[in-house]
């Protein structure tokens, strides 16, 4: 329920910041968050390496931030698109200790069965939760649930293959996060590297920062480095343990 609340953000943010901008701050932040009470819950791997790697995302963080408040003013810019992408990513950045917690202790239940009942609690709140974005959106006018069907086959076809693509990068987190080498920190902060594939679509698919400065172009190569950096730091941290 806590993610699904979360990914609602996200995909909030995305339509006023665009990928690039949403991804970077939202699942940056829930990785500095998410990573750290992961360890707290079921600590494994180095720490100097984890979270050195996350010190280096919160540069990458920084660097989107400041590209983001360069763009010229035809961008799409502002100050609810930062707060949407930060506000998401404390919340997703709550949802992983819970999964910790449920792979954990005596008679804790296995990946497969946790990733069960989180589908339930995403189908059971996505109801209240969606229509209360479609009520009350953060950008155009409000939606009804007759909105919702007026859509075609075709377009939500897209949102089920979406779905489907990430429940199977879930279930593999969810599995990795189960072997003790690894744990729930690493594999959470790992599974953040989709932000970098997310950013990537926005900049050189969506063409979201067309017509930046060079300054800008300069701060997203930036960026794009820490992220590297960052999450090749995380990865070697259950190696040298």
């Amino acid at each position: 329920m806590i993610f699904n609340l979360g990914n609602l953000l996200l995909v909030a943010a995305i339509s006023v910041a665009g990928m690039a901008v949403a991804f970077p701050l939202g699942a940056g932040l829930a990785l500095v968050i998410g990573a750290s009470l992961n360890y707290i819950v079921s600590p494994a791997g180095n720490p100097f390496l984890l979270f050195g790697g996350i010190l280096l995302v919160c540069g990458a963080i920084a660097a989107n931030a400041a590209a983001y408040r360069g763009l010229s003013k035809g961008a799409k810019a502002g100050t609810k698109g930062i707060v949407l992408s930060l506000l998401c990513g404390v919340v997703i950045g709550l949802f992983y200790p819970f999964v910790a917690k449920a792979l954990t202790g005596e008679n804790h239940l296995g990946p497969y069965t946790v990733y069960f009942v989180f589908a339930l609690g995403a189908l059971a709140s996505n109801f209240p939760l969606n229509y209360a974005f479609m009520r009350w959106p953060v950008s155009g006018s409000r939606l009804s649930i007759g909105d919702y069907f007026r859509g075609g086959p075709a377009v939500h076809a897209w949102g089920v293959l979406g779905g489907l693509i990430w429940g199977t990068g879930t279930i593999c987190s969810f599995v990795a996060a189960y072997t003790p080498m690894v744990g729930p920190a690493t594999s959470f902060s790992l599974g953040e590297g989709n932000t970098m594939v997310s950013a990537a679509w926005g900049v050189f698919v969506w063409k979201e920062f067309r017509g930046a400065t060079s300054e800008v172009k300069h701060l997203l190569a930036v960026m794009f480095i820490l992220f590297v950096l960052g999450l090749l730091s995380i990865s070697l941290a259950p190696v040298f343990r």
